[in-house]
């Protein structure tokens, strides 16, 4: 079996791209899920059994290095994405909080390209429309498209931040940083990065 341990860059790299140039490189095709692993076990587009151990969320056109020296080329399976075009649509503020609030309590993925909102489909597509049924405007058209998975990395769901954006506009930031409010003595609680609590008290002089 191949095994890739090394992580040599994207194909577009000069140096990179020069090692492509004097070799037949294998091929693989990752899915969303694979492409996130540290460690994979799959084949390679001709039918060789491929074990990739980098620990790096891989893109497509990047480049690995097995042990014995050949070079692979990752390619990412493309992803099914519910696609509704506003590009033509008149939609009243109240109806686009309905809509966005209800594609959030699903926890759809949101992407944004122009006029276009972009969710992977997660679920079938009967399920997904029909959560959408009551709450679409008549005049956004609803479709679906084969987008590459890197089209949600800077949605939030999948990224490598903390920090969670959903179709509702809700940010969930899962940091070290946190403010409190109480009735009680403490008026603010708030934690820095270094985990240390400052405490403000209301009602008193200082201590």
């Amino acid at each position: 079996m191949l095994v890739a341990d090394s992580y040599l860059g994207h194909r577009d790299d000069p140096i990179v791209a020069d090692r492509l140039a004097g070799a037949d490189p294998h091929r693989v095709v990752l899915s969303e899920t694979e492409r996130r692993r540290s460690r994979v076990r799959t084949e390679t587009a001709d039918g060789r059994e491929l074990g990739v151990v980098v620990g790096h969320v891989l893109a497509d056109g990047d480049v690995l290095e097995t042990t014995d020296g050949d070079l692979v080329v990752v390619e990412l399976a493309a992803v099914e994405a519910l696609v509704l075009d506003f590009a033509d649509a008149e939609i009243a503020p109240a109806e686009a909080l309905e809509l966005g609030h209800t594609a959030g309590n699903r926890h759809w993925v949101l992407a944004v390209q122009d006029s276009t909102a972009l969710f992977p489909v997660t679920e079938s597509r009967e399920r997904m429309e029909a959560t959408l049924a009551d709450v679409l405007p008549a005049d956004v058209e609803l479709g679906y498209e084969d987008v590459p998975p890197t089209t949600f990395d800077d949605a939030g769901g999948h990224g490598h931040s903390h920090d969670h954006q959903h179709a509702d506009g809700h940010s969930h930031d899962h940091g070290h940083s946190h403010q409190h409010s109480h009735d009680g003595t403490h008026s603010d609680h708030s934690h820095g990065a270094d985990g240390e609590a400052d405490h403000t008290h209301g009602g008193g002089g200082a201590e």
